[in-house]
């Protein structure tokens, strides 16, 4: 009888076996475009004066769950954000309405694992123009293309657990929630749990399919409102299916 391949020798269970598997390539720091969206490589020189008068419309309130800002002047955002872009890991993005040419948000790859084959998407910083918005949601879609497009099978999104809108929107985007490590952090002077969710690459198909629809120019009204709601659709493409 053939040895079960989910075992050892010795009758220990193990993880699927993952034969010829030799890693993820490190993501390529390369503008990425689809959906009217733009995401090109952050350049503080270039993006820093848009970024500080989209930043300006909010209240201050998108700075609370994030470990950076809020920025007193455009000169103390500049200067962090050429820290930024001085890291291949974090890696980050502009994001771009490629209508307007104007730089509305953040977005990066960090704890990129290639040979593990996990990556994260984080350090989302969106302004009050990008929030909620279709182009949002395409800065998310076309970053976790790439992802899985390079080999990764894990792709991750952490938050603060008391960070309900963005547990929200990681649902919506179809990852699944995997836990909360508790107490593991301590962000401006405060304990933090962080809450952990991620999409693997058997998932990515129908997510992908999900999203294509979802951001289809057919999906909006004359208004700009959705007809189908993104989290209906990747609700149904994770859901097991019937025999």
């Amino acid at each position: 009888m053939a040895a079960n391949p989910s075992q050892n020798a010795f009758g220990q269970p193990l993880g699927a076996p993952l034969p010829g598997w030799q890693g993820s390539q490190f993501p390529p720091h390369q503008p990425l475009q689809g959906w009217d969206c733009l995401l090109e490589p952050l350049d503080p020189a270039r993006h820093g004066p848009d970024l500080w008068r989209a930043f300006s419309q909010d209240s201050g309130a998108m700075w609370t769950y994030l470990t950076s800002g809020p920025f007193t002047d455009e000169a103390a955002l500049q200067q962090w954000l050429q820290q930024c872009a001085s890291k291949a890991d974090p890696q980050f993005y502009a994001i771009v309405d490629q209508q307007q040419g104007q730089a509305l948000g953040l977005a990066s790859y960090l704890r990129i694992d290639p040979q593990a084959g996990s990556i994260e998407v984080g350090w989302l910083h969106f302004s009050p123009r990008l929030r909620q918005s279709r182009l949002a949601t395409a800065a998310m879609a076309l970053l976790m293309a790439q992802a899985f497009a390079l080999g990764y099978r894990r792709y991750e999104w952490k938050c603060n657990a008391c960070n309900e809108p963005s547990m929200q929107a990681a649902r919506r985007l179809g990852f699944s929630y995997e836990g909360t490590f508790r107490q593991a952090r301590v962000d401006k002077g405060h304990n933090r749990d962080t809450a952990w969710f991620s999409v693997i690459d058997s998932e990515w198909p129908a997510l992908q399919a999900s999203f294509d629809r979802w951001l289809a120019v057919d999906n909006f009204d004359h208004l700009g409102q959705q007809r189908q709601r993104l989290s209906v659709l990747t609700a149904k493409a994770l859901a097991p299916q019937s025999a």
